[in-house]
C-alpha cells in the first residue's frame, strides 16, 4: 500500500519509522581506521553458535535505546533458529576484554550479504569504534564471492546512521514506513528507552 501525500494518523500504542534500505554492488576502497584507534585493544571476534543469553544481553546493550525489538520478542527456539542458522555469522567488537559491539551478517542468499545488525554500545558512540567495526565488516563480507552487500536503518536509530553508511559507499535504493506495536508498552523494552520517540498509548 502506498501512503497518500500529507499526514497519516498512527494509532495509539503503535510506533512508526521511516526505513531506508542501502546497498553496495562492488567492494569499496577501504577507509582508514579512526585516528588514535587503540592498537590491539579493539578486536572483532567471531562468535560461533552464540549462547542465547550472551546474544540477548549484547543485543539489548547495543540496541535497546534504538528500539531493536524484533529479536527481543522471539522465544529461545525462534532466536536460535536465526542466529545458529548456516550462513548467519555473529561477531562482537571486544574493547578492553568486554563485548561492546554487535555485527550480524547473513550470507544465506547466494551472492549477497545483509548486515542484519550493526552497532556499538552507548559509551563507544563517537569514539570511532563503529568505523573500525565497519571496516572489518566489509572486509569479511567482500572476502566472499558477492555481488551485493546491503543494510537497512530507520528513524528509530541514531540520527547519523544513514550518513555513516553512505560514507562507506552504501547507496540508498528504497524507502518504506514501518508500523509496529510499541515494545515499551508490553515490556519488551523498558519504558525509559528511546526518549527521542515519545510513547503515545
Amino acid at each position: 500500500m502506498i501512503l497518500p501525500d500529507g499526514y497519516s494518523d498512527i494509532p495509539a500504542g503503535k510506533i512508526a519509522a521511516v526505513v531506508t534500505h542501502l546497498e553496495m554492488t562492488a567492494r569499496p576502497a577501504r577507509r582508514a581506521d579512526p585516528p588514535g584507534a587503540p592498537s590491539g585493544l579493539w578486536t572483532l571476534r567471531k562468535v560461533d553458535t552464540p549462547a542465547l543469553h550472551w546474544y540477548r544481553d549484547l543485543h539489548r546493550r547495543v540496541g535497546e535505546e534504538w528500539l531493536w525489538f524484533s529479536r527481543a520478542r522471539m522465544n529461545d527456539a525462534e532466536l536460535a533458529a536465526v542466529i545458529h542458522a548456516p550462513g548467519v555469522e555473529v561477531y562482537t567488537l571486544v574493547v578492553d576484554g568486554r563485548d561492546e559491539g554487535l555485527l550480524e551478517l547473513d550470507f544465506r542468499e547466494a551472492g549477497q550479504c545483509e548486515l542484519v545488525y550493526f552497532g556499538v554500545t552507548a559509551k563507544l558512540i563517537g569514539s570511532g569504534a563503529a568505523r573500525f567495526m565497519m571496516n572489518h565488516a566489509l572486509e569479511i563480507a567482500w572476502s566472499r564471492d558477492l555481488s551485493r552487500v546491503w543494510v537497512h536503518t530507520c528513524t528509530f536509530d541514531h540520527p547519523s546512521a544513514v550518513a555513516f553508511y553512505q560514507r562507506f559507499g552504501f547507496r540508498p535504493f528504497r524507502r518504506q514506513i514501518e508500523i509496529a506495536d510499541d515494545p515499551r508498552l508490553d515490556g519488551t523494552v523498558p519504558r525509559t528507552a528511546a526518549r527521542h520517540m515519545p510513547i503515545i498509548g
